[in-house]
């Protein structure tokens, strides 16, 4: 019968093995707390348009808004299951939320203040939560060694 260790790992003949492997599987994810609130926030964003009700007065924006919040949660997905790969895209994450920001002037047509205040709110938490994962991204991506 196999030796059988009980209670306190650190005796363990692969418990090196084990923790690099470990450390391999996170790859260096510092904000897997971030993913959720920004898949959240995606969802809010393509749902906004129902919620705040404007959907009749500015389909314009309902239909970016649609469209953004659905991006948003694609990179919280993406955020997620490929971590490594992903969060270099978190700077693409800021530029949504500036651009939710400046949309309903852009986008809408004479949108009121709540439809203002929806996208600005929207866009502040996404440049928020991007600027959280790139500056996460960069400080857990190692430095090329000379």
């Amino acid at each position: 019968m196999a030796n059988v260790h009980r209670g306190d790992i650190s005796t363990h003949p692969d418990v090196s093995e084990m923790r690099a492997r470990y450390a391999r599987m996170l790859g260096g994810r510092d904000v897997a707390l971030v993913d959720g609130p920004v898949f959240l926030l995606g969802l809010y964003c393509a749902a906004s348009p129902w919620i705040v009700h404007y959907t009749a007065s500015q389909p314009a924006l309902m239909t970016h808004n649609l469209i953004m919040g659905i991006a948003i949660g694609l990179l919280a997905l993406g955020f997620s299951r490929a971590p490594e790969r992903m969060y270099g895209l978190s700077w693409a994450m800021c530029a949504m939320g500036i651009w939710l920001i400046i949309a309903p002037w852009i986008v809408g047509s004479g949108p009121d203040q709540g439809v203002i205040i929806n996208n600005v709110v929207i866009g502040a938490l996404a440049l928020v939560l991007g600027l959280v994962c790139a500056g996460t991204a960069a400080r857990s991506t190692p430095a090329p060694r000379p």
